[in-house]
């Protein structure tokens, strides 16, 4: 042979891999298939690499076993997971109904795209009760989309319930499980037919890596988040999965971590003279407690709580005296976040009175100690300007 033939040959894999203990990562778009009839059996083998190889396989089967599922799908982002799971199970004529409370991407979604593809969107109250929501629902209900706790005011739905009511109806049940993270809260074992997470955030626990998951029980809809993926032509990168597998593995030790210091900090801002109310599911005067102690076996570091009335001015103050707390959206991570809520409540239908200015927390993984003296520096600089 030519040398330009022996060197496009020269170094293939001619024996086994070593085994370690991650997968290892494979790069490729062509998958070398080993007989002609094996070229369209797409039921025995993996005939192109965007499907995913060695990496992306053994996460999703790590995340089956987490969530209890039949079939995990992969998703270059959690968002992508969300508009992907509803686009495999929606159609023309369909309508959905979507929490208030959702995660504002997601509304911005529902608003913008599926609405432009025929779907009708209802928003409902997440204070609804399972039995009116689900007797309200019309005819052409096709799915109800959850979140719980729910994004910034941490509203708990009885997700049980809603999930027993809505299967007698003939109708589909999802949730955004990423403040669970499919470990605190297992939606497939409490009949919701879709359990979807954004792994840029607590899988991931490093906030440098994008991918989202949608989980699903019953085999037909694995198989129809499957289809979607494959005929959207979504992919994610073997150095991603390997990335998020890493995470897994971790992620009951690190969620321990930011559960406990969540509650410790949560507890210290209730003694606290600017702050008006908590909103932490785990708290036991929080009006959700009772739904979250009998389905959640944790807490995560998410939670939010409310100042006294003041001026934005103040509220800008606050954050902008806090050094420990990075000022960013995307939570999950080692790092402690906090954000101001205003903004992104002003698009709900069902806003309430929530006590005085909303501000969001992650706890990270900082010294519990370390993260109030920064909070009480913060709420210095707000008391001299609420005055």
């Amino acid at each position: 042979m030519s040398d330009e033939t022996r060197l496009i040959r020269a170094g293939a894999l001619s024996g086994p891999l070593a085994k370690t203990v991650g997968p290892p990562i494979q790069k490729g778009s062509t998958v070398l298939l080993p007989t002609a009839a094996s070229l369209y059996d797409d039921d025995n083998y993996v005939t192109y690499g965007r499907s995913g190889l060695s990496a992306q396989a053994s996460l999703r089967a790590a995340l089956a076993e987490l969530e209890g599922a039949s079939g995990v799908t992969l998703y270059p982002s959690g968002m992508a997971a969300i508009s992907g799971a509803l686009l495999a199970v929606l159609k023309a004529g369909d309508e959905i109904l979507v929490a208030d409370n959702v995660y504002k991407p997601v509304r911005r979604f529902c608003d913008h795209v599926l609405r432009s593809f025929g779907v009708k969107v209802t928003y409902y109250d997440p204070l609804s009760s399972p039995e009116d929501l689900v007797a309200g629902a019309s005819g052409a209900v096709r799915l109800i989309f959850l979140e719980t706790p729910g994004s910034l005011t941490f509203e708990m739905q009885d997700l049980p319930r809603i999930a027993e009511l809505a299967r007698a109806r003939g109708i589909l049940t999802a949730t955004d499980n990423t403040w669970g993270a499919g470990l605190l809260f297992k939606p497939l074992e409490h009949a919701i037919d879709i359990s979807i997470q954004a792994l840029t955030k607590y899988v991931s626990g490093h906030s440098d890596t994008f991918m989202g998951s949608a989980a699903a029980r019953e085999p037909r809809l694995a198989r129809l988040l499957e289809e979607g993926v494959i005929n959207m032509g979504w992919a994610v990168s073997g150095e991603d999965a390997y990335a998020m597998l890493r995470g897994l593995r971790t992620l009951p030790v690190r969620l321990a971590r930011h559960g406990e210091s969540g509650l410790d900090i949560a507890r210290w801002l209730q003694t606290q003279p600017e702050v008006a109310a908590l909103y932490h599911p785990a708290l036991p005067e929080f009006p959700g407690h009772a739904i979250w102690s009998r389905d959640f076996k944790g807490a995560c570091g998410l939670f939010s709580f409310a100042l006294n009335p003041a001026p934005d001015a103040a509220v800008d103050a606050f954050l902008d005296a806090l050094k420990l707390f990075g000022l960013g959206f995307s939570w999950g991570g080692f790092e402690s976040l906090a954000i101001s809520c205003a903004p992104q409540l002003k698009v709900r239908n069902f806003a309430k009175d929530y006590g005085g200015p909303l501000i969001r927390l992650h706890i990270g993984l900082e010294d519990p100690e370390e993260l109030m003296a920064d909070l009480r520096a913060g709420l210095d600089a707000y008391a001299r300007l609420a005055g």
